[in-house]
């Protein structure tokens, strides 16, 4: 294709599949040949202290993969790394852009990006044209009866349900025409290492779940010690598969699934309504908190030294494997707030470096809410302990022992904390900082 025949181009961000993709269907029926397109964002690349960050890893294999599929259809993704208006000035002086299409994306770092963007291409006579992609409720489509947004889950959530409909479900149809992607010869992606980045051994989980593991999902969620839960979170991350066919697909199977989904899209809604609760409590009293911040205790809990086995198989598991399971994430998270007082945006921030799944809406929910800062939170007398979170959930100490065979070792170390001390201590602080003076 000539330099100077017209093009539109798909930008991907988190949308890494050729199928049901919103902003992708409606490029392939502009009627311009599509040129698909995917930035290595340095302004978030360049913040990522281990180049053998599993996450850049899964991004790359995924690139390669899309790259044999667009070769099916003669076409081929451009791939670059840069900081996203530069690469954008780069494109423009090499292809006659007409239109960019992109989906939505709602953290405040993508949301000040796409304002710059649509600043950029308005100056350079090009449409900026987004969609709703990776959530079924975006924004201000479950509001409350008097147009506010919720900041509780319950009522939230039983709205989101009694609109869920076939409509929302539909899937783009986006193989209908596939033939309008531009011709292109196979371009060259990045090499990690040319990003500064490392290949890993990392094992992702796969895209699918057997109909069975969703029949038992309810059963089988919150027990560590069984492959209960789908490990889809990092294919929802990356759009690597679409949420409107995994909600079609859960929806007569499991309603537990289906609420982590509805779970996800709250946390996204709060973040887009509620921006400041990304870097400061929801609820701003709670900025108010001692914290002990102690660095010690905080090293010893991010490698899982702890001396509470619950509390350290999990730390271990997410080192290891990049994953924690969900119960265990809220069993950690009160632990470092609540026993060892430790500032719940240290959490979050390790738990952004480690998790596969790292989604920064889903991450801070999860974090205000064991700190009991955020909206809809645990109240702050709720004190997780460790070792009834083990008996309910882990009581044969399968999970344990697969991540703390020593547990029962003399050489395992005593609990860095008294759990009834902790727990008083805790209770005071917080009744210290909420009560008013």
């Amino acid at each position: 294709m000539g330099n100077n025949s017209p093009v539109c181009i798909h930008w991907f961000r988190r949308d890494l599949r050729l199928n049901d993709n919103a902003a992708l269907y409606h490029a392939l029926r502009s009627g311009l040949p599509v040129i698909p397109v995917f930035i290595f964002d340095r302004s978030i690349l360049d913040k990522l202290e281990d180049k053998a960050d599993k996450r850049v890893d899964f991004i790359h294999r995924r690139l390669k993969h899309m790259q044999k599929e667009l070769k099916k259809y003669g076409s081929a993704c451009i791939v670059r790394y840069g900081h996203p208006e530069e690469v954008w000035k780069q494109l423009q002086s090499e292809l006659n852009i007409k239109a960019v299409y992109t989906n939505h994306d709602y953290e405040p770092y993508a949301r000040s990006r796409d304002e710059k963007m649509q600043q950029y291409f308005e100056k350079s006579g090009i449409n900026f044209l987004t969609y709703k992609d990776q959530v079924i409720f975006e924004k201000d489509e479950v509001l409350k009866d008097d147009g506010k947004p919720y900041t509780v889950y319950t009522p939230y959530s039983r709205k989101w349900m009694a609109k869920l409909n076939d409509f929302y479900l539909r899937s783009y149809p986006t193989e209908k025409y596939f033939h309008a992607f531009s011709p292109l010869i196979q371009n060259e992606i990045p090499s990690l290492e040319s990003m500064g980045f490392e290949q890993t051994d990392a094992v992702f989980p796969p895209e699918t779940t057997p109909a069975a593991l969703l029949k038992s999902y309810s059963e089988t969620r919150d027990i560590p010690g069984v492959e209960g839960t789908s490990r889809l979170g990092i294919h929802l991350r990356f759009g690597t598969i679409s949420v409107r066919e995994w909600a079609r697909i859960s929806k007569p199977i499991s309603f537990s699934w289906l609420n982590e989904l509805c779970w996800r899209e709250f946390y996204m809604m709060i973040i887009w309504h509620f921006p400041h609760a990304a870097g400061s409590a929801f609820k701003p009293q709670y900025n108010s908190i001692q914290w002990r911040n102690n660095e010690e205790e905080f090293q010893a809990w991010c490698e899982g030294r702890t001396g509470y086995p619950i509390v350290d198989a999990g730390m271990r598991e997410l080192n290891t494997t990049g994953y924690m399971h969900n119960r265990v994430r809220m069993i950690v998270a009160s632990f470092l707030t609540k026993h060892l007082l430790i500032d719940w945006r240290w959490g979050e921030a390790y738990f952004a470096k480690k998790l596969l799944d790292f989604d920064l809406s889903a991450n801070n929910g999860g974090w205000q809410w064991a700190a009991g800062s955020g909206c809809d939170a645990a109240p702050y007398f709720r004190i997780f302990n460790p070792y009834e979170q083990t008996k309910k959930f882990d009581a044969s100490f399968k999970y344990i022992r697969r991540w703390v065979p020593e547990f029962e070792d003399f050489g395992y170390p005593p609990p860095i904390v008294d759990h009834k001390m902790a727990r008083e201590r805790c209770l005071a602080t917080y009744k210290s900082a909420l009560t008013p003076s």
